[in-house]
């Protein structure tokens, strides 16, 4: 495996404004089943880097809607995935300040501040990043270019792709 850190950051925003009101038809609509924020995410992400991980459970893929891992949809599960120890295959993220945001970075929402519920893709970030000049798309509350100062959540956590480990 070889690690490369060339994440298409470009790609992956000019993903989500394409599909931020819409579905790709290649990819089936959870809205009805839970929400379609990680789906529309894990989409906008995989735009961006090109490759999926196939290990059962603990990896990252969608081949249909019965044939995902987890971690496609999954907020907590996507986390995981991105931010795991060792060399496996697929996008790679850290944990990271408002501050080191990037477009194609991701943020987790957490409404009740129990548990983390909505995976928003950061489209474009401010000089000195703000929630007034951090836009994000995202589906379930489909959204392009919406300032994050206009969520009401009450805990939130930033990632930031490093990069992308190939086979």
């Amino acid at each position: 495996m070889r690690f490369i850190q060339n994440y298409n950051r470009a790609a992956a925003v000019m993903y989500a404004h394409k599909w931020a009101y819409g579905r790709n038809p290649r990819f089936y609509d959870y809205e009805n089943l839970g929400g379609d924020c990680t789906n529309f995410a894990s989409q906008c992400i995989y735009a961006g880097s090109g490759v999926m991980n196939f290990t059962p459970d603990i990896g990252w893929y969608y081949i249909d809607a019965n044939q995902k891992a987890p971690a496609w949809t999954g907020v907590p599960y996507l986390y995981s995935f991105l931010t795991r120890r060792g060399t496996s295959v697929g996008p790679v993220g850290e944990p990271c300040a408002m501050e080191d945001l990037r477009p194609g970075d991701l943020i987790q929402l957490s409404f009740k501040g129990e548990e983390f519920q909505h995976s928003p893709i950061v489209v474009s970030v401010g000089e000195h990043p703000d929630p007034k000049n951090i836009l994000i798309a995202a589906h379930s509350y489909d959204a392009d270019n919406r300032p994050l100062v206009t969520y009401e959540y009450r805990d939130i956590r930033f990632l930031h792709i490093t990069g992308i480990i190939w086979p």
